[in-house]
């Protein structure tokens, strides 16, 4: 395969990839959190233990993702302006 063949196929690749999580999945852990619904935070002997609910997804867990919401904004825009 050639380099340019290569450099055009591998983000086409990627992007579909990225597009077909994003409608199996469209929400992810927490980036701030990692899941954990609170902000974890470490003592002096460096034990970690939780803290305030976390104040990016409010104790959800969870977070749409980047590509679903850009989905959900075009969506929103082609239904809004169609009407």
């Amino acid at each position: 395969m050639t380099p340019t063949a290569l450099a055009i196929t591998f983000p086409l690749i990627v992007t579909f990839c990225y597009v077909a999580l994003c409608a199996v999945s469209p929400f992810g852990n927490c980036r701030k959190c990692r899941g954990f619904g609170y902000a974890l935070k470490k003592d002096r002997r460096g034990r970690l233990s939780p803290g305030k609910t976390c104040r990016r997804c409010h104790g959800d867990r969870k977070r749409i993702r980047v590509g679903r919401h850009l989905f959900n904004v075009a969506a929103r825009l082609h239904r809004d302006g169609t009407r």
